[in-house]
């Protein structure tokens, strides 16, 4: 039996599948592992936990399946992430993690200031937020001294993976992309100058796509994780880019909604769409582009409900479906990690407006999904404004698995979703990649064939009017609240965590 072999590095978890060649999954594995959070605002993880649980994970599937015949490895995470190494491939720090570690303001402020925001725009396709990568660099470089005069390379979660088991030092042109502002977007290439100003002493990885083969696994590799020696392995890229190719959203006026720990919104097309309130990037695939967005949380919010009431999902959505639209006045800002898009605030704070001694817990969670759901709507708003043409919505991850979930997003935003007969998400989307990079000429896998659509949820017209007087006070709670937020959130800053 030929199988492709997909791992993914995600925030709470490493994920594995071994597909067979009809798309069919035939076993999957799971290791959950935890961030760590120093100081408020801060989040990283120890690069080790990444390659060990790739190990585990790829010797447990193929000793349940001695039968499969790995054709190819393909490899996905979590990010933009910033992982520095020294020459001998040992990390200098731990890696820090996306646009939820909020670490470099002064960095962003400096570049801002030294090379001009319009400038950055137009090179770089985004102005500069918490998820620029190299801001995360030149933090480094500023306030630890001693692990930036080690480092020599620079990795995220999949380059990590591609670099144990091949050798190869690669980076994809979409993680790149968002290696804020070291690389060129319109020429698909590191721009030299503001590499060589911020991050100098790194040497440069190879670009390449995501799909193609970056190296083939070594003879130390194989042993250690029952791989064969001279299995092809892709390059790999970002997790949630990989969601989009595991459910077929990325073709032009796709977008992709990725329901996780954080919520992540993909869309596609083939046209450099810039706006400062979003991600401009390169795509997964030569000659498309992006323009993305995310929440700092969605599932991590729905999961500190369940912790803080001591309940578990099945109970708790049952009682948000009895809470019903509106959560019995019940309104929910869900920056609890701050904000990535489109309000770009890592001082944004959580509020829970409306509360009386009569409320619930159902209403707290009904409240929860509605937040994460009007924080989506936020985001297609402004996708559209700045000339995205969204035309077809996939969702996609663990979050797909609560119907109640999905309804509300569709109700609250409009949006008729699609939902493929997959949705464990980018592990499968690498397993895809890696078929297809080996697929002899003429027999590439399709991935409707791998994973066609099953069900559609469609918004309930009659709650139209309810959400969009919702939405407008969404908006307004926001802006009515954020500067006394934001003094709270000042006196949280640095704070550190015992």
């Amino acid at each position: 039996m030929r199988c492709t072999l997909g791992v993914d590095v995600g925030t709470s978890s490493t994920k594995g599948v071994l597909v067979a060649e009809d798309g069919r999954i035939v076993a999957s594995a799971t290791r959950a592992h935890d961030v760590d959070r120093p100081h408020t605002g801060w989040v990283e993880m120890d690069a080790g936990i990444w390659w060990d649980e790739f190990t585990d994970i790829a010797r447990e599937l193929i000793a349940a399946h001695q039968d499969a015949e790995i054709t190819a490895v393909g490899v996905s995470g979590m990010g933009p992430c910033v992982l520095l190494a020294d020459a001998d491939d040992q990390p200098v720090r731990p890696a820090i993690l996306y646009g939820v570690d909020t670490r470099s303001g002064a960095q962003i402020t400096r570049m801002n200031d030294e090379l001009g925001t319009d400038e950055i725009t137009r090179i770089g396709g985004s102005t500069l937020t918490s998820q620029a990568g190299g801001a995360k660099i030149a933090w480094i470089a500023d306030e630890e001294p001693d692990a930036w005069s080690r480092a020599e390379r620079f990795f995220m979660p999949a380059s990590w993976l591609a670099r144990h088991l091949t050798g190869a030092y690669v980076l994809d042109h979409q993680s790149a992309s968002q290696t804020s502002p070291l690389y060129d977007i319109e020429n698909e290439t590191w721009y030299d100058a503001w590499w060589q100003r911020y991050a100098g002493r790194i040497e440069q990885p190879r670009l390449t796509w995501a799909g193609e083969i970056a190296g083939h696994v070594t003879a130390e590799a194989a042993e250690l994780t029952g791989i064969p020696e001279g299995t092809p392995v892709i390059t790999g890229t970002i997790d949630a880019w990989t969601e989009a190719v595991s459910v077929g959203a990325h073709g032009a006026s796709d977008l992709m909604l990725m329901y996780g720990t954080t919520m992540f919104l993909v869309a596609t097309g083939d046209e450099t769409l810039r706006t400062p309130s979003m991600w401009t990037t390169a795509g997964a695939f030569p000659g498309t582009r992006n323009l993305a967005g995310g929440l700092s949380t969605s599932g991590a919010l729905t999961a500190w409900l369940k912790d803080l009431t001591g309940s578990d999902y099945p109970d708790l959505l049952a009682d948000a479906e009895t809470s019903g639209p509106g959560a019995n006045g019940l309104l929910v800002l869900p920056y609890f990690a701050g904000e990535r898009t489109p309000i770009q605030d890592p001082d944004a704070r959580g509020v829970i407006a409306g509360l009386t001694l009569e409320h619930t817990r159902g209403d707290l969670y009904r409240a929860a999904l509605e937040a994460t759901a009007l924080g989506v709507r936020h985001n297609v708003e402004t996708m559209r404004a700045a000339g995205a043409d969204i035309r077809r919505i996939v969702a996609v991850g663990g979050g797909t698995q609560g119907r109640l979930w999905l309804q509300v997003v569709s109700d609250v935003t409009g949006l008729v979703q699609e939902l493929p007969a997959t949705t464990i998400g980018a592990s499968y989307g690498a397993a895809f990649l890696a078929a297809s990079a080996v697929a002899n000429e003429g027999e590439a896998p399709v991935i409707t064939d791998w994973n066609p659509i099953t069900e559609t949820i469609r918004p309930d017209p009659a709650l139209a009017d309810f959400y969009d007087t919702l939405f407008d006070r969404y908006v307004r709670l926001y802006e009515g609240s954020k500067d006394v937020v934001h003094e709270l959130a000042a006196e949280q800053r640095g704070a550190r965590r015992e």
